[in-house]
């Protein structure tokens, strides 16, 4: 989506509110003991206050309103009867939609004390989000963000997932550019425009550069690998990025 008018930027910091206050109740509440079920009942209680949508379950009948992801689980993980335990990686994911505008975000962290190496994975992937931010620029070009995603990475001894990418957002989920990489790829050197809205989310990994589908259809997931995400939507402008879900 190119946002052009007021109405745009207004629906779209609404939304994009509303996902971001969601996203934060759930981290706190994300304890030892309580199920992600529990979690994402939560969260869908918000949206229905909220008088907003979850965009998985309205967009692709995703059986949670939220995507919880625990330990090798990286992305789109089912809400289920799995007990959060101290020291989880836990990746919370909430996107939704209201009058008409679509938002999405996301952040990885430890539940309570956790080993250096998780909690490093979670703060290289707010650095390297910080890194491709400064790259979202009109008329750069869209391959910088995932080479500065890479090479901060990289400057600690840890690389990215590089199947699982940023999207275009805004009139719905995923829409163009259909790809935000978390590498170098200059075959994908598309310009980026003045009031482009994109979901951007660095995956940081400490090995694994793919990840894979679990049989449950949705959950992608490593091996033996420890991933972290951070994403927010972005609106790209000439004075700057203007990130809707802090």
């Amino acid at each position: 989506m190119i946002a052009k008018t007021e109405e745009d930027f207004n629906g779209l910091k609404e939304i994009g509110k509303i996902v971001a206050m969601i996203r934060d109740e759930l981290v706190q509440k994300t304890v030892p003991g309580i199920t992600t079920k529990e979690l994402d009942d939560l969260a869908g209680e918000l949206f229905e206050k909220e008088g907003a949508v979850s965009a998985p379950k309205s967009e692709y009948d995703f059986p949670g309103f939220t995507c919880i992801s625990v330990n090798e689980e990286v992305a789109h993980g089912i809400p289920g009867e799995r007990v959060i335990q101290e020291g989880d990686l836990v990746n919370i994911d909430v996107s939704g939609s209201k009058n008409g505008y679509f938002a999405d975000t996301g952040i990885s962290f430890v539940v309570g004390e956790g080993d250096e190496v998780r909690t490093k994975v979670c703060e290289v992937a707010k650095l390297a989000f910080e890194a491709g931010l400064k790259k979202a620029k009109p008329g750069s070009k869209k391959s910088g963000i995932g080479k500065a995603v890479f090479q901060t990475a990289r400057q600690h001894d840890l690389t990215v997932i590089k199947n699982l990418t940023g999207h275009g957002i805004g009139r719905t989920i995923h829409e163009a550019p259909d790809h935000i990489y978390n590498y170098n790829d200059t075959s994908d050197d598309e310009l980026l425009k003045e009031g482009m809205v994109i979901a951007f989310e660095p995956f940081v990994s400490t090995l694994e550069e793919e990840v894979f589908q679990k049989q449950d259809g949705w959950t992608f997931a490593t091996e033996k690998s420890h991933v972290a995400q951070m994403e927010h939507t972005i609106i790209l402008t000439k004075q700057g990025p203007i990130i809707i879900t802090l």
